[in-house]
């Protein structure tokens, strides 16, 4: 069975279910999803959970994510990316910028004011659900609605270059922000309209576009996948990880209680919260929740 994570460096133009399809045909896995969805227009760290590691999808969508993103200037458009609708256009007659282009110290300076936490709103062609409904699906069938404004964390906004009618910047966020409402908000803010020409994933949570794999390249080395595999063993290295005995993998394995007598060892100092349980191999058995009293309840059973 194959059982862990599969980065993949996401190519444009293609959904993120797209990638997951390829992937099922080319393992031969059913079980294959991916974690925090990337639009097709976007690039960049894709991680793919496969067999087992399904069940840890949501301890591993946890986690910054890390952006860059090109926008342009003078140009605002239904999806709030390149490949919307045109809404306004106060372009020059080149194309080349903005009519009236923002100064690159009113650029900076209003960028500056998207660092923190504050209240966003998602773009109306998003995945965020109204009544029930997804909101892309309600635009689609021009029903548009504007989704609730939702709080959202940037620990870091860097602009790396502005040329022209574009801007690019890195953006250290947390899930849940969206880059096309940055460059709708900026665009609006600046007075001049603006929407996301690209994007490129460079991290989400624990995985790096080090560690990614290209899909072409995946599609040509299909008898060696479970090479590109991070082991199960090796997720959530955050957690610690607590050593259980025989008993302790017994009982681990049919989601019962587990006490400090359960324990071998312990990889570092823990208390209340989430930990790993492994055998003496080091394989992982389950996610145990610990409480105060430092008893151990399985909460993902792996075995």
């Amino acid at each position: 069975m194959m059982d862990g994570v599969l980065v993949v460096d996401k190519p444009q133009d293609i959904t993120s279910h797209d990638v997951v399809a390829r992937v099922r045909r080319i393992s031969g896995v059913r079980r294959v999803g991916h974690i925090g969805t990337l639009d097709p227009i976007a690039t960049g760290v894709l991680p793919l959970v496969i067999g087992q590691a399904t069940r840890l999808a949501s301890l591993l969508a946890v986690g910054p994510k890390v952006y860059e993103g090109l926008i342009r200037l003078g140009l605002s458009t239904d999806t709030y990316d390149i490949t919307g609708t045109v809404v306004t256009d106060s372009q020059n007659q080149s194309g080349s910028g903005p009519v009236r282009p923002p100064s690159e110290k009113e650029i900076r300076e209003i960028a500056a004011r998207f660092s923190g936490t504050f209240m966003q709103i998602p773009p109306p062609f998003s995945a965020k659900k109204i009544k029930g409904i997804r909101a892309y699906q309600l635009a689609r069938h021009h029903k548009p609605v504007k989704p609730d404004a939702v709080e959202v964390t940037v620990h870091e906004l860097n602009i790396l270059d502005i040329t022209g009618s574009h801007i690019r910047c890195r953006v250290n966020c947390e899930p849940g922000f969206y880059m096309r409402s940055l460059a709708y908000d900026l665009g609006i803010s600046l007075g001049c309209g603006a929407c996301l020409e690209t994007l490129r994933r460079e991290q989400s949570g624990a995985f790096r576009l080090q560690q990614s794999t290209d899909l072409a390249q995946l599609e040509s080395i299909q008898s060696d996948l479970v090479r590109h595999l991070l082991p199960i063993s090796d997720l959530l290295p955050d957690l610690p990880q607590l050593v259980v005995t025989t008993n302790g993998k017994k009982r681990a394995s049919h989601g019962n209680d587990l006490s400090r007598a359960d324990i071998l060892s312990a990889d570092r100092e823990w208390g209340t919260g989430l930990v790993r349980l492994c055998n003496d191999q080091g394989a992982l058995l389950a996610i145990a929740k610990a409480d105060e009293a430092l008893i151990l309840h399985p909460m993902i059973v792996l075995v």
